[in-house]
């Protein structure tokens, strides 16, 4: 199965919701970053949520970037996401060992730690809307449901989950969901949406299962008119290019610039998003200086 966003209303739309399957993005995201089961899991939930709520947004040229930073081994993770199914992201540490969680679960609370989620929306205006909450439990769908409620006043419920082939570590399964109420949302439809998440399994189990995302969406709005409005592609992409890493070239300073020169030797830079390798010459680094001046 591709990858792809269904986004739908439902309840007269009192309820607005959008579900993911992401497995071939994640999987991606595992074989571009080398990473070990915990931290697939917790990037995967990262990217999974990143390009439901990059859909949310308008503007064509709208970004979202979600950062999480914690006191644990994983330290952080960047997602950055457009308004048209394009996602990408990367660990700050890509390899962590800890032990299994509750029921053997990957610990991906555990590798995130305590810290900081925040939530940066660039759309085009002179400066760009950043929420930040505390982390709640570390597991991101949890976090994720607290920054909805509180920075966004906006009552939401918040699935993901990505499971692992235990043979090669590969990615079995990714998906999710966000359901949002509306302002207008009647007591009885806010009943009813409680209802069924509480009867809701586990997203990997569904997804195992071989449901969809529009089936996904069935189960937790049952009783309550779903109306699919339209999917979109979503895929893990990079945009970099050699201008864009000359930038962050140039915000490193003039006097390192001027370290890597009288190094005499061509510098290699990476993308941390896709791995992509730049190479500049001293030639390109004496011009890149000249600029600077």
């Amino acid at each position: 199965m591709k990858d792809y966003i269904v986004r739908a209303t439902a309840g007269n739309a009192q309820i607005r919701a959008f579900a993911i399957y992401s497995k071939n993005l994640v999987e991606e995201a595992r074989r571009i970053h080398n990473t070990c089961p915990t931290v697939t899991a917790a990037l995967g939930r990262l990217l999974t949520a990143g390009a439901m709520m990059g859909v949310m947004m308008k503007g064509d040229k709208d970004v979202l970037t979600l950062q999480v930073k914690g006191d644990g081994p994983l330290k952080g993770i960047t997602v950055t996401a457009d308004s048209q199914g394009t996602v990408k992201g990367y660990p700050i540490v890509p390899q962590v060992n800890l032990p299994a969680g509750v029921n053997h679960k990957l610990n991906v609370g555990g590798a995130i730690g305590n810290g900081i989620l925040s939530v940066i929306k660039d759309m085009g205006l002179k400066d760009p809307y950043v929420g930040q909450t505390a982390l709640q439990t570390g597991e991101i769908a949890e976090d994720l449901t607290y920054y909805f409620a509180v920075s966004e006043q906006i009552p939401s419920s918040v699935g993901l989950g990505v499971l692992m082939n235990k043979e090669d570590n590969t990615v079995k399964q990714a998906g999710g969901f966000i359901v949002q109420l509306m302002p207008f949302a009647e007591e009885s439809t806010i009943a009813k949406l409680e209802e069924n998440i509480q009867k809701l399994q586990p997203v990997t189990t569904m997804l195992d299962e071989g449901k969809t995302p529009e089936q996904i969406l069935e189960i937790l709005l049952d009783g309550l008119d779903v109306q699919v409005e339209d999917t979109v592609d979503t895929k893990f992409a990079c945009n970099c290019d050699k201008d864009r890493v000359e930038k962050a070239l140039i915000a490193i300073g003039k006097k390192e610039i001027g370290a890597m020169i009288a190094d005499g030797k061509p510098v290699e830079l990476g993308c941390q998003f896709c791995g992509s390798k730049y190479t500049f010459t001293v030639e390109e680094l004496q011009n890149i200086l000249q600029k600077m001046k």
